[in-house]
């Protein structure tokens, strides 16, 4: 009832103010409630028309005397570890055996899509007798020797009242449809917020750089087959297929001055062997420099057996598997008796202070002093409200030093730091002032490393040279994610939210009366706090006087980084205790600022902030399991200029949990790396793009390492089945999503991804058109073809003709073996090229057989390794 009263008001305050002329700054076109929702009454009544079933695990009284036979079902998972075994043959096997003693069949998907693929997928090997199932009714009437399909949030199959259910989850070992893994590898972080638009500048690995012109359909052995049109020098075209697509990678960059590459010409190759020779140097500089840390000494700390288990236990939530991680790599670190230097990459709230705390208790408690070094003053007097909290009853005395701290109180924090007294120190920069001494520093805590400035970080390297170092970030910046990277400095990533974390919603608006007084009632009304955060302390005045006239109901406090320590130390006491239902302030709160139940948050002027900025300011609300709101507003007026709307577009779009990595990857693409060794980094960045960079020096930093790397073989096979291959305009309009798709499927490495990755397709668009169909045939074939070092592949109506990467076969022998005992007329040119003869006039048949031949050469090649 409270819910429709708030819709009801919602409706007649756009009425109230559309009647009011001149009062708007935005326009309304309201409908009334009854048109976008049911009534209590609509609501029970159709409600009345279902069955109602009710599931418990509980004894019922009453039925206890009933035996209806339940168990577990039977998994698949034997069948899985055994590659020799067909995991879909078992379950035909399966089903046969539940007929026959009188059982019926169901196998369980998550979602529309999902059971549309399964059903395809069990159809290709044999299994025709499958029928939907939607009620119960359903299962009752399903005909004997016909396995039902059933959509269900099930994970682990049952048998119950002659009925046995078998989830997708017990015959793949994991859903087609689930929740999307935050473990990537790292060169995914670049291309996964890579938006290409026509005009944009763009890096073929072989042919180098060119103008994006969209997508072209172009007609391939008399199919329609969609292709990336890229403009060259001299207006030449050139048409890369969209299963190929992997081979581009954007150049990167904003405003740059890019002269195109003349295809067949030697410019670009030219360039690349400078940029890859000039790579390796830095590659073999930059692990001198990480061998030499290694051979220094530093002190060994480890956890003290017991007492860190205790210490653990006070810990009130649940760790999730990514902060383990990264807690006990931390923890090896320190007892290996070198130096540490490790990044801790996590998203807002998702403890990586924790991981911080474990570290200094384990520092703290071997004798080592530990120092934490905050951006802010109001992070600092946060983390040090937590540490003193959690290491209070050890014998471990925790300080304070910034401009909040008394003068006093300061100079003998000072003077407990030079004599050893204070075990650990937490503060702003001030702790990096040179009369700072400290008596036994083992390990500093650097807090979002990215506010600090170069004079700072100078005297950090000093510090780094024979203490632990461990760093926390969000958003790390471009050099520190390119180190990270490029594996010469440890990283761990806390990727996971915590349970019942929900992601923040975000609203880019133009700046709206009423939409933001009805947000900030909301939170008001559900017993939440709200910050409102302006870029300067000149436009408090204003935001104070909206406050004042729109949200009168609501009590608000002012804070920004120029009041007097004790001043502001007030504000914010009074805002934390509940004294104030809104925070107007500056960016003040953009760093570390932990208030669970602070839950909408509005940034005036949102135009005027940086990328990582934005992201830290909202990661200051949904902090707890209740919803968060953030609005971004920009002047109705005033226009945004193009990169502002290009990181508020990124910042709306990447609202899911655990963005802060995407975040820095995408600043790393527009503001490029940085300079890892010195200036010459950057004219070889601007040769070859920052994607193509990034992949090359990862690549040398492993050849510098021993590491064997089969980049330099790695290809991308090319594919002709004269079938149709795209994702028709009419199936997904949109281009943007037609190339992040095209993109993703190119990248799939592995049958199960590719089914899943189809099984979205169908939930987001609906029923897999024929074309699409095909496109996801080819990449699947295109991932056997690597396998097999099949470099090209060609399918015509008298069969198929296919040539070696290299010229080449990993193993000769085993491919004599498949041409002798094949069925199909199979033949061996002179030129390497291998010829298939067989009647392939029905161009749906050719998939299917270009499939089946690459398996067998997939088999053919492994052979060799096998033995």
């Amino acid at each position: 009832n409270d819910r429709f009263t708030a819709i009801t008001d919602y409706y007649e305050a756009r009425n109230s103010a559309l009647e009011a002329e001149g009062q708007l700054s935005a326009p309304y076109k309201p409908l009334p409630p009854e048109a976008l929702y049911l009534g209590e009454a609509e609501w029970s009544q159709r409600l009345q028309q279902h069955q109602h079933v009710a599931l418990t695990p509980y004894d019922v009284p009453g039925l206890a005397n009933l035996s209806l036979g339940g168990k577990l079902g039977r998994n698949f998972a034997p069948e899985r570890k055994d590659e020799s075994i067909n995991i879909y043959n078992s379950l035909s096997d399966h089903t046969e055996d539940l007929h026959k003693a009188g059982k019926k069949a169901i196998i369980i998907s998550y979602s529309d899509g999902a059971a549309e693929r399964l059903s395809t997928v069990l159809a290709d090997h044999g299994m025709d007798a499958i029928a939907p199932v939607r009620t119960l009714k359903d299962v009752e009437n399903l005909a004997s020797g016909t396995v039902g399909l059933a959509i269900l949030p099930v994970e682990s199959g049952f048998e119950f009242g002659g009925v046995a259910w078998i989830t997708e989850q017990d015959i793949l070992g994991d859903r087609l449809i689930r929740k999307a893994r935050r473990t990537k590898k790292a060169e995914n972080f670049l291309t996964e917020v890579t938006h290409l638009s026509p005009g944009d500048y763009v890096v073929h690995v072989e042919h180098g750089i060119g103008r994006f012109e969209g997508l072209q359909t172009i007609d391939v052995s008399g199919a329609p087959h969609d292709c990336v049109w890229l403009r060259y020098q001299g207006n030449d075209s050139l048409y890369v297929p969209v299963e190929n697509i992997e081979v581009l990678s954007r150049f990167g960059g904003e405003d740059a001055i890019v002269t195109l590459d003349k295809l067949g010409g030697a410019g670009w190759q030219n360039r690349k062997a400078r940029a890859k020779k000039r790579i390796r140097e830095i590659a073999d500089e930059l692990i001198k420099i990480a061998a030499a840390r290694e051979l220094r000494k530093g002190e060994i700390f480890e956890a003290p057996d017991g007492l860190y288990d205790e210490f653990c236990a006070r810990f009130p939530y649940a760790e999730t598997e990514d902060q383990l991680r990264a807690i006990e790599q931390t923890l090896e670190d320190l007892a290996k008796g070198r130096p540490m230097d490790r990044l801790v990459c996590g998203d807002v709230g998702f403890g990586k202070t924790e991981v911080a705390l474990r570290a200094a208790f384990v520092a703290a408690m071997t004798g080592q002093q530990v120092a934490v070094i905050c951006p802010t003053t109001l992070l600092a007097r946060q983390h040090y409200k937590t540490f003193k909290e959690r290491l209070q009853g050890w014998p471990l005395k925790v300080g304070h030093l910034s401009r909040l701290v008394p003068g006093k109180v300061a100079s003998q924090n000072k003077k407990d730091l030079a004599s050893g007294d204070l075990d650990v120190i937490i503060g702003t920069h001030a702790l990096l002032g040179k009369a700072i001494e400290f008596h036994r520093l083992g390990l500093v805590v650097v807090d979002e490393e990215q506010h600090f400035g170069v004079n700072h970080k100078e005297r950090l390297k000093q510090l780094r040279s024979n203490v632990h170092v461990l760093t926390l970030t969000a958003t790390p910046i471009p050099r520190t994610l390119q180190l990270a990277l490029s594996g010469l400095r440890d990283l761990s990533i806390i990727a996971t939210p915590p349970i019942d974390r929900l992601a923040v919603r975000t609203f880019v608006t133009p700046f709206d009366d009423l939409v933001l007084r009805e947000a900030l009632l909301r939170e008001h009304y559900r017993g939440g706090k709200s910050f409102f955060v302006v870029p300067r302390i000149a436009d408090l005045d204003e935001a104070a006087k909206f406050l004042d006239e729109h949200v009168p109901e609501v009590k608000y406090v002012v804070g920004h980084g120029q009041m007097p320590p004790g001043q502001l130390e007030d504000v914010m006491n009074a805002f934390y205790d509940g004294k104030y239902d809104v925070l107007l302030s500056t960016t003040i709160v953009e760093s570390g600022l932990d208030i669970p139940s602070a839950n909408t948050l509005v940034v005036y002027r949102a135009d005027m902030f940086g990328l990582a900025q934005l992201y830290q300011i909202r990661g200051r609300v949904g902090r707890s399991k209740t919803r968060a709101y953030a609005y971004l507003t920009t002047k109705p007026s005033k226009r945004v200029t193009e990169t502002a709307a290009k990181r508020l577009e990124v910042l709306q779009s990447l609202d899911q949990l655990g963005a802060g990595f995407t975040i820095a990857s995408h600043d790393m693409d527009l503001r490029g790396a940085g300079n890892l060794l010195g200036d010459e980094q950057s004219g070889h960045v601007k040769e070859v793009g920052v994607e193509l960079y990034q992949q090359m020096l990862e690549e040398a930093v492993a050849a510098a390492k021993g590491i064997e790397d089969d980049a330099d073989d790695a290809f991308s096979p090319q594919i002709n089945l004269g079938l149709a291959v795209l994702i028709p305009e009419h199936y997904v309009p949109d281009l943007q999503v037609r190339m992040n798709l095209y993109r993703r499927i190119a990248s799939v490495d592995d049958k199960l991804s590719l089914d899943g990755l189809a099984a979205e397709l169908i939930d987001r668009f609906g029923p897999l058109p024929e074309e699409a169909d095909q496109l996801l045939k080819v990449v699947e074939l295109k991932q056997l073809c690597r396998d097999a070092g099949i470099a090209k592949l060609e399918a015509g109506a008298k069969g198929i003709t296919l040539s070696f990467h290299n010229n080449q076969f990993a193993n000769p022998a085993g491919l004599v073996d498949y041409i002798s005992q094949s069925r199909r007329t199979a033949k061996l040119r002179p030129d390497h090229r291998m010829v298939i003869l067989e009647d392939l006039s029905n161009v749906k048949h050719r998939a299917k057989v270009a499939l089946s031949i690459a398996k067998g050469l997939v088999k053919a090649a492994q052979v060799k390794q096998a033995a």
